[in-house]
């Protein structure tokens, strides 16, 4: 059993991201490459972004702190605190409309 209290750990990379270079922080809380499923909590700095990828399988974000924007091609869906919101199989990025911080979840 491993516990992990999410509210810390966004508030510690949100600081983190506050500070670094490139806006943005991240660490892996559960899971791994080797895994089938792996869950990241990251922290962008408002007007930052993850740059347009794709990813195999299914994608969610959790809103854990301010406000995210998921972009999908031409559709776009914005999360606050508790949303949890399902990215569609294709291209896709996430951009921080404000300081933010969340739980990536990824499946293969």
């Amino acid at each position: 059993m491993t516990r992990v209290s999410l509210t810390a750990l966004a508030r510690d990379l949100l600081a983190l991201a506050r500070e670094a270079d490139t806006g943005r922080s991240a660490t892996t809380v559960h899971g791994g490459y080797d895994r089938s499923l792996r869950q990241t909590v990251m922290a962008l700095r408002q007007g930052e972004h993850i740059h347009e990828h794709e990813h195999p399988g299914e994608v969610t974000v959790h809103v854990l702190h301010g406000r995210v924007r998921l972009v999908a091609g031409r559709d776009s869906w914005d999360g606050r605190p508790g949303d949890l919101l399902a990215m569609p199989e294709r291209r896709h990025r996430v951009e921080a409309v404000q300081d933010c911080a969340f739980l990536f979840t990824t499946a293969r």
